[in-house]
């Protein structure tokens, strides 16, 4: 598992949004936006 450490650049990545649709990270270059983490459901941390 990678550690992404705070305030390092995200890696690329694609992921639907809420219509199903593919979004990914070069379709938001030079905009500004949020990627939200957390941890697993029912693990520690």
């Amino acid at each position: 598992m990678a550690t992404i450490k705070e305030g390092s650049k995200a890696p690329a990545f694609e992921l639907l949004d809420q219509d199903e649709k593919t979004l990914s990270s070069a379709e938001l270059d030079g905009k500004a936006y949020v990627l939200w983490f957390y941890p697993k459901a029912d693990t520690p941390g």
